[in-house]
C-alpha cells in the first residue's frame, strides 16, 4: 500500500508544516535556558529542573533537526510515530517546567515586595532590592518563553500527529 504521506527531509524541513517550528522551537528554549541560568539557578531545585528539561530539549531538538535536515530517516510510519512521541515528551516536560518556573517567579514577586517595603520603612538604599527585581524580571521572560515553547512543542505534536495517521 503506498503512502501519500511523506517525511521531509533536507531543506524541504523549512516548508512542510511541524517541522518548520524547529527553529522557534530551539530559539525560544534556549532562550529559557539563558534567561534561567541568568538567575544562578537560584532556588536550585525547581530552577534545576527548568534547566535539565531545557538543555535535554534544546539538544534533542537540534539533533532530531540534523536527522530530518541530513536525510538519514527512512519514509517509514516508525519514524513518525518518534517524531509525536518525542514532541508530545518534550510538550509534557515543558509544561511542567513552565509552571514551577511560574511558582518561582511568583515567589520573587513577593519577596520583591515584601523587601522593598521593609527598605523603604527603615530609609536604607535599596540595593538589595535591585538584585531580587533583576532575578524577578529574568524569571517573568523566561516564564513567557517557557510557555510560548510549551505552545510551539504542542503544535508540533498535533502537525506530526496527524502526519503520523496519514501514513
Amino acid at each position: 500500500m503506498a503512502s501519500a504521506a511523506t517525511m521531509p527531509s533536507g531543506m524541504a524541513i523549512c516548508c512542510s508544516i511541524p517541522d518548520m517550528l524547529f527553529l522557534p522551537e530551539l530559539v525560544f528554549g534556549g532562550l529559557v535556558w539563558i534567561l534561567v541560568a541568568c538567575t544562578y539557578v537560584n532556588p536550585a531545585n525547581p530552577q534545576g529542573y527548568v534547566m535539565a528539561v531545557s538543555l535535554f530539549c534544546f539538544c534533542l531538538s537540534f539533533i532530531w533537526m540534523m536527522v530530518f535536515l541530513c536525510g538519514s530517516h527512512n519514509n517509514k510510519s516508525s519514524w513518525a510515530a518518534a517524531d509525536v512521541l518525542y514532541h508530545g515528551l518534550a510538550a509534557i516536560l515543558y509544561l511542567s517546567a513552565s509552571v514551577l518556573l511560574a511558582l518561582v517567579t511568583i515567589g520573587w514577586g513577593n519577596l520583591n515586595a515584601v523587601l522593598g517595603g521593609v527598605l523603604n520603612f527603615l530609609g536604607t538604599s535599596q540595593n538589595a532590592d535591585i538584585d531580587i527585581l533583576k532575578i524577578y524580571r529574568l524569571d517573568i521572560s523566561a516564564v513567557v518563553f517557557s510557555f510560548i515553547t510549551t505552545l510551539l512543542y504542542t503544535i508540533h505534536t498535533i502537525f506530526s500527529g496527524i502526519r503520523w495517521k496519514s501514513f
